[in-house]
């Protein structure tokens, strides 16, 4: 197979990367490394079958020709993280829709089938026990910058099947969780390697809101896999598909967590998030995923619990930070 990722030296894409050229694939990566980095592919670079070209989804012509002669796609290129999203929203608006669109049309040019990775972030403030693909979408003013992302993929999601339907183009999507694990980085707002960082300087962990949200932590690996089949099975062409881990945990006792990982007795520090993100920031107060697609039509569902994951990042953080 000749697949191209897009987004692929970012922390998932490299990680997917790893993966598909274990299955045999010839893989070219796009990335603009505007978030990603090439020494997330370290270990890939001389990989016989591996090509690294670096630039944007937003260059219709040059995507165009890099399609043309892939089998399938896997789009992973978009504006990740809160903090990025709250600082450049209108770059971030034009990379994850008009760059979405970019490559659907060179996906169906060259009869590529498309794996288009969504986000959580649709449901916006549904809170409810467990959020399954056709639960509501609940999102606050367009106008308040936390829901800006959750519209953009909306439009993503809904132009892909929107190709699926009135062209025939093979796209499935996939609805990610919070992931977590190795080359995940702090810079535009990750919960967990925030927490992780600061633990190991002994600096105060961060805080936002009063601790109690709550949210659920895929390890990487368990995302890659699911992903992997998402973009091999025609089972999930035209549909979307949750990948998550249930298990429910509130910021505070990640927190808890992390700091007895470490073995820090480090404070805690509450930020409100008007301080960071300004007035118009709203969050949501828990986001539950609902796997059972997942698991019949893939076979999947998550194997590595949050304390297994945490310890394998923490690890990572050592070795590469030490």
């Amino acid at each position: 197979m000749k697949t191209v990722i897009t987004g692929g030296a970012g922390f998932i894409g490299s990680h997917l990367t790893e993966h598909l050229l274990a299955a045999g694939d010839e893989v070219t990566v796009l990335d603009n490394l505007s978030t990603g980095s090439r020494d997330n592919l370290a270990n890939v670079e001389d990989h016989p079958n591996f090509r690294f070209i670096e630039g944007s989804i937003l260059e219709r012509d040059a995507v165009i020709k890099l399609v043309s002669k892939a089998d399938r796609v896997f789009h992973l290129a978009a504006a990740v993280g809160v903090h990025l999203i709250v600082d450049h929203p209108l770059e971030s608006l034009r990379t994850n829709i008009h760059g979405t669109e970019v490559v659907l049309d060179a996906c169906r040019e060259a009869n590529a089938s498309l794996l288009l990775a969504s986000t959580s972030e649709i449901y916006g403030k549904n809170t409810a026990d467990a959020l399954h693909e056709e639960s509501d979408r609940v999102l606050g003013s367009p106008l308040k910058s936390r829901w800006t992302y959750a519209a953009a993929k909306g439009i993503d999601e809904a132009f892909a099947h929107a190709y699926w339907r009135q062209f025939g183009l093979r796209v499935s999507i996939i609805r990610l969780f919070n992931t977590v694990g190795p080359r995940q980085t702090g810079r535009y707002g990750m919960v967990v390697p925030n927490l992780v960082g600061q633990a190991l300087r002994g600096e105060p962990l961060t805080v936002f809101g009063d601790g109690t949200q709550t949210r659920c932590f895929t390890f990487v690996d368990d995302t890659v896999r699911g992903t992997f089949l998402a973009g091999m099975s025609s089972a999930v062409d035209g549909t979307v598909i949750n990948l998550g881990n249930p298990y429910e945990i509130s910021i505070l006792e990640l927190a808890d967590l992390v700091r007895n990982l470490v073995g820090a007795d480090t404070p805690l520090a509450f930020i409100p998030y008007e301080e960071r993100f300004g007035k118009d920031f709203e969050d949501t107060g828990r986001r539950v995923p609902d796997v059972t697609r997942a698991k019949e039509l893939l076979g999947w569902e998550p194997t590595v619990d949050l304390d297994e994951g945490l310890g394998r990042t923490l690890e990572w953080w050592k070795q590469t930070f030490s």
